[in-house]
């Protein structure tokens, strides 16, 4: 069973022993796949389960594209290229967005670090001020000074 990030059931199957699935996501989030087996015996012969998961260009059915587009050879290969080079063009999109939205936070705690600096520094020589003045005070009254 495949979940989406909000709870969408995106696949589901009963008493499967071998398969393929694949699902083209419009959420973004992390998505949870769920395997399971009823009546297992303990002690019975071990199971294993293989997963081959594929996002972004590399999910792409090349073959299918090609039969569409009736390309072969090289030019099937300068496709699949291509959409790596678009893929990574994204890529880099995103990086670059993020980029900027991490320095513009980064600017913003900047400058929230700096006024607290100032604003404790001056409580810090507001107290000093205000104990000289106070014991400047107090001395006089004891007639020390």
């Amino acid at each position: 069973m495949v979940t989406s990030p909000f709870g969408n059931n995106l696949h589901h199957k009963e008493n499967v022993t071998h398969g393929q699935f694949a699902f083209t996501t419009t959420e973004a989030g992390n998505y949870l796949a769920c395997f399971w087996m009823d009546n297992h015996a303990p002690g019975a012969k071990a199971v294993t389960i293989g997963i081959d998961w594929k996002m972004g260009i590399s999910a792409k059915d090349w073959e299918s594209v090609a039969r569409k587009d009736k390309i072969e050879g090289v030019e099937l290969e300068l496709v699949k290229l291509e959409g790596i080079v678009q893929a990574i063009h994204e890529n880099l999109e995103y990086l670059k967005d993020r980029e900027a939205q991490m320095r513009e936070e980064n600017e913003k705690t900047n400058s929230r670090v700096a006024w607290l600096s100032i604003m404790s520094l001056g409580i810090c020589i507001a107290a000093a001020v205000l104990q000289v003045f106070y014991l400047k005070n107090f001395f006089r009254k004891k007639k020390l000074i």
